[in-house]
């Protein structure tokens, strides 16, 4: 894989193109080019989109912008990398096989220049979230899958984006945060005892980095409260909140 390394999470492109919408594209946007006049790699960390469900022969046209920038970084020499998050699991071939390199599906490790990384989207991490557990387990099945593609497409997107439109992505309360921060870097622990250098995790919106024994802990931020991006340049892991610079 090719450095820079960019790491992004939890966007959450949202079905409706508002005026709002487009506003957090463009902010998105910037980033991206800033990526492609880099060179290297980008790796989006879960929840790209608020709601992304693949039937074979179709696509949500309300991400065609983002298609598009994505398609004009690989065609620049931009290696692009999707880990699914719990908004959109339901990929197909158009993701896999024609805008990303590579989608992963679940949490996955590295090695790059001797730095070993563990990547996670990070739902259902915490030690409480046994009942999201077994829904992840249910939504995700091949059996959930094949029942609501039987839902014509303008039915599905209907319902999706109804739940986008609901969705608020307010922030936590700062208790919360801490109990997720204290939980994260124990998990985190455990990794770096085991010889990875560098564990990068989304979902929970943090947008912060924690020196964990040896180890670097980035926990992304969100594209609502806190953009940010952590970037591998081949040596060394670092946090960036891009509202600095957009």
């Amino acid at each position: 894989m090719k450095t820079p390394l960019y790491f992004i999470s939890d966007i959450h492109l949202k079905l409706q193109t508002t005026p709002d919408e487009m506003d957090r594209r463009e902010k998105l946007y910037r980033l991206l080019d800033h990526i492609r006049n880099t060179g290297g790699s980008c790796f989006f960390v879960g929840d790209l989109f608020d709601f992304y469900f693949e039937y074979p022969d179709l696509i949500p046209k309300s991400y065609a912008d983002f298609y598009q920038k994505v398609l004009d970084m690989k065609k620049d020499g931009i290696e692009l990398h999707f880990m699914v998050g719990n908004h959109d699991y339901w990929v197909d071939g158009f993701m896999t096989d024609v805008l990303m390199d590579k989608v992963y599906f679940d949490d996955t490790t590295l090695e790059i220049n001797g730095k070993r990384f563990y990547i996670t989207h990070g739902d259902g991490l915490l030690s409480w979230d046994h009942g999201y557990r077994l829904l992840k387990k249910v939504i995700r099945s091949r059996f959930f899958i094949w029942m609501f593609r039987w839902l014509h497409p303008t039915l599905a997107y209907k319902i999706a984006n109804s739940i986008s439109k609901s969705g608020r992505h307010d922030t936590h309360s700062e208790d919360f945060n801490k109990d997720v921060r204290i939980e994260i870097q124990n998990v985190a622990k455990t990794h770096f005892d085991n010889g990875f250098d560098y564990m990068i995790c989304g979902h929970y919106h943090l947008g912060e980095m924690f020196t964990v024994n040896k180890g670097k802990l980035a926990v992304l931020g969100d594209w609502f409260h806190k953009p940010s991006y952590a970037v591998f340049d081949g040596q060394d892991l670092i946090l960036v909140h891009w509202e600095t610079y957009a």
